[in-house]
């Protein structure tokens, strides 16, 4: 891929999302963005997240359910005599999509599967009376694009 291209192509993006750590969230907040970084499972198409159940974030999921995310992988910093030359290494992946909160408690531990699988092997059981206190949604990719700038 040439410097500074975009892509769709489906194993670049899967493979930057795999090794991230953190999903940033950008949800509507009328004229003014809001971004909040998560943790995150990824499946089919599908973004899981989990959250307390109160805060600004749900507040404004519940009013505008639409958002857009982002993935990044920065590999190094150019530096270069002239400061307007500096240039970056990078990958990243940014998308859109709808939010939905999961209801059903099979649905959530499921959910919640998925995104420890993010982090770990190992198989964990989860408390159920942590599950019915927990906010579990889920984002149903529309379209998402691979970007990179190999410099």
């Amino acid at each position: 891929m040439a410097d500074n291209q975009s892509s769709s192509d489906l194993e670049k993006i899967e493979a930057l999302i795999k090794n991230s750590i953190v999903c940033r969230l950008g949800i509507n907040h009328g004229k003014i963005p809001y971004v909040v970084p998560l943790s995150f499972g990824y499946r089919d198409n599908t973004l899981y997240f989990h959250s307390r159940p109160k805060g600004k974030k749900l507040n404004l999921l519940k009013d505008g359910p639409n958002v857009c995310f982002e993935f990044d992988r920065v590999t190094e910093v150019i530096e270069a005599k002239n400061p307007c030359s500096w240039d970056m290494k990078y990958q990243s992946v940014i998308g859109t999509g709808k939010v939905e909160f999961i209801e059903k408690m099979e649905d959530k531990i499921k959910a919640l599967k998925v995104i420890i699988s993010q982090y770990t092997d190992r198989q964990m059981k989860i408390p159920e009376a942590q599950v019915k206190t927990t906010i579990v949604f889920q984002l149903a990719i529309d379209n998402m694009a691979f970007k990179q700038n190999s410099a």
